[in-house]
């Protein structure tokens, strides 16, 4: 913008244009962050670039089913089954469900309630040799 002077012929230039220029910039590249935050939270990953919340409930899963006696060793031995380190795990993600409750979204919630119900069956199998199939499933799971 500019404005002529009384001066001969001086031109003054109003620079609160740049400074208005310049916040118009800061809050579009916010706003373009919080778009790419949102949707790469969306898409399964922590906004932060943490690991997925799966990740986290596949890991302790996979312990459980260590213990469970449902993983070959390093050259392909049968490993032995161990109940109570079965039920320290299992009892771990009951706990993760418990304090991550109405924190999670659908996904995350269905996937955890799942494993928990795939591990419990087993487990149950496992100490008293019932038939696992028997018992119903909780919405969202499929049974073992």
């Amino acid at each position: 913008m500019t404005e002529q002077s009384g001066d001969a012929g001086r031109i003054h230039i109003d620079s609160d244009w740049k400074e208005e220029a310049a916040r118009e910039k800061e809050k579009l590249v916010e706003q373009e962050q919080r778009s790419a935050a949102k949707q790469t939270a969306t898409d399964g990953e922590s906004p932060s670039g943490a690991p997925p919340f799966i990740e986290l409930i596949n890991l302790m899963a996979m312990q459980a089913m260590y213990a469970l006696g449902g993983m070959q060793g390093p050259n392909g031995e049968k490993v032995p089954a161990n109940p109570i380190a079965a039920k320290h795990h299992i009892d771990l993600l009951e706990v993760l469900s418990i304090k991550t409750k109405g924190n999670l979204t659908d996904d995350e919630q269905k996937a955890l309630d799942a494993v928990l119900y795939e591990l419990r069956m087993i487990y149950v199998q496992m100490t008293t040799g019932a038939d696992p199939s028997s018992a119903p499933a909780p919405e969202g799971a499929s049974p073992a």
